[in-house]
């Protein structure tokens, strides 16, 4: 498994940390949600997802990603 934390510009509240689980769920990764760091912690497979996939997921979700 392959880890990578995430930049996540927009996040403020509950519905948007459900969003952007749910997105990461259907690209086939997990992530924990910071709303205070305004980060995320991914999990994924690199085999079965890639990196540029899910930041797409949260970025169809309504908000921008970049690496931290």
């Amino acid at each position: 498994m392959q880890q990578v934390v995430l930049h996540v510009e927009g996040m403020s509240c509950n519905h948007c940390v459900n969003a952007i689980e749910g997105a990461l769920k259907k690209a086939g990764a997990t992530g924990k949600v910071s709303l205070e760091n305004k980060t995320v912690a991914v999990e994924f497979d690199a085999s079965k997802v890639t990196l540029d996939a899910i930041k797409e997921a949260i970025e169809d979700q309504g908000y921008d990603v970049a690496e931290s």
